[in-house]
């Protein structure tokens, strides 16, 4: 049981590297939904081979066997190793449920807050205009969907890259990415390794929807230069906004322009391996966790005289 629960411990260490390459082969948008899927899985597994750990200390302690209706030894670890990995299961199930909650009730604020700023604004169909010499842009999930632009991001962009910036955060309304960068930051607060992969989740997002608006104009060009100024302009921002919504001046930058300005090139079968192996973490991940439950369940079923060994 042991080496089988340690393995979802370890194998999200493997995610970073494996996202970012398959990032730069993939899809845009296939590269956002295996790594974030991957993310999401591994995050589960290492949740659920922490909760085991928890379950096979506590149940060596007298108080919990008999609430478990234990009639003999739980004979998982030896007592030398059993209790300390409970206890540093509970400890990091106890941190990563308190730095979770807080950032959900904060993110919980922020969009509450934006969502008030956006809805005092009068809105031409789907655009809201705010007054501020700051220049920022983001798309503001809720309904209805909000594309939140302000003056100074207005006057830094002319007629035709506005069109591009406009595309772009409408692309990530339609395409309901702020669920993406709220699902990789959830992720990130279950496994410390997954902390990395939130930059590749969100240049993936980035990438998505600077294809979509590039398709909308027409012009590889224009959007990247719209994505180059808004990001110039937009380096001091100093709104306040959720985390998980999205902005065209988000993520490396410099990255998303060469991307545009790149030829395109088949990059689809050279990534399918590195998104194999991602799949791969997650089975093996699942597996583990799965079979680890599944034998400590069995154990604890002999220890309650329900079956034999």
């Amino acid at each position: 049981m042991t080496v089988l629960l340690i393995l979802p411990l370890l194998v999200p260490f493997t995610l970073p590297a494996l996202a970012r390459r398959a990032l730069d082969r993939l899809a845009p948008a296939a590269a956002l939904w295996v790594i974030t899927a991957a993310a999401v899985a591994l995050a589960g597994c290492a949740l659920t081979a922490l909760g085991a750990f928890l379950l096979a200390g506590l149940l060596r302690l007298p108080f919990f066997a008999s609430l478990g209706e234990l009639i003999r030894p739980l004979h998982t670890l030896s007592d030398r190793y059993a209790l300390p990995l409970s206890a540093l299961a509970a400890g990091a199930l106890a941190v990563w449920a308190g730095t979770g909650t807080r950032w959900v009730l904060r993110q919980a604020r922020a969009f509450r807050a934006a969502r008030t700023e956006a809805g005092q604004r009068p809105a031409a169909g789907d655009l809201c205009v705010v007054e501020s010499p700051v220049p920022d842009a983001y798309a503001l999930p809720g309904r209805p969907h909000r594309i939140v632009v302000t003056t100074g991001m207005l006057r830094s962009l002319d007629g035709p890259e506005r069109e591009a910036l406009f595309a772009h955060e409408r692309a990530h309304n339609r395409g309901g990415h702020h669920y993406f960068l709220a699902a990789a930051e959830l992720a990130a607060h279950c496994h410390p390794a997954l902390r990395r992969v939130r930059a590749e989740v969100r240049l993936a997002v980035e990438r998505v929807a600077d294809e979509a608006a590039a398709r909308t104009v027409g012009d590889r060009r224009l959007t990247a230069r719209a994505i180059a100024r808004a990001a110039l302009a937009g380096q001091y921002r100093g709104t306040v906004r959720p985390a998980f919504v999205s902005g065209a001046a988000s993520g490396p930058v410099p990255r998303r322009v060469a991307a545009l300005l790149a030829a395109p090139r088949g990059r689809r079968r050279a990534g399918s391996g590195f998104a194999a192996l991602l799949v791969a973490c997650a089975v093996l991940s699942c597996a583990a966790s799965a079979t680890g439950m599944a034998d400590l369940h069995h154990r604890v079923e002999v220890a309650q005289g329900e079956a034999r060994r």
